[in-house]
């Protein structure tokens, strides 16, 4: 079983730069593809991002592709989001998912109920 935890959330200005992180327990951590959703009040959550088991293929909503970078360090147990450029719409809670599966057939990203595992979520607040 793995637990992911995030962390590295806060209050920055819009422009300004965080760094995500999802930290995880347990031996087949490096094993999951990991994904980072969001949820602003009062809407759904959203895919932001993912990274497959081995880095290999990394996957990113349109909202955020160029200015957010999915890595990860199976050394750590570690996946991180860095968020550049950050908007006052990139506001929402920040949750990582860990997925047995990997891969997809015809290269889908797959939505949230494919996810097994998810963490308490992290606040990321960009002011204007």
């Amino acid at each position: 079983q793995v637990q992911p935890v995030e962390s590295g959330g806060g209050l920055v200005q819009a422009g300004g730069s965080l760094r995500l992180s999802c930290a995880a327990s347990g031996r087949t951590f490096s094993a999951y593809a990991i994904g980072w959703f969001r949820q602003a009040p009062g809407k759904e959550r959203e895919f932001v991002a993912r990274i497959t088991w081995n880095g290999d293929s990394t996957y990113y909503a349109d909202s955020v592709k160029g200015r957010f970078t999915i890595s990860r360090d199976n050394a750590k147990n570690t996946v991180y989001l860095q968020m550049n450029r950050l908007k006052p719409e990139d506001t929402a809670v920040y949750y990582c998912a860990a997925d047995r599966r990997n891969y997809y057939s015809g290269d889908l990203v797959p939505d949230n109920s494919a996810y097994d595992y998810w963490g308490q979520g992290t606040q990321v607040t960009v002011s204007s």
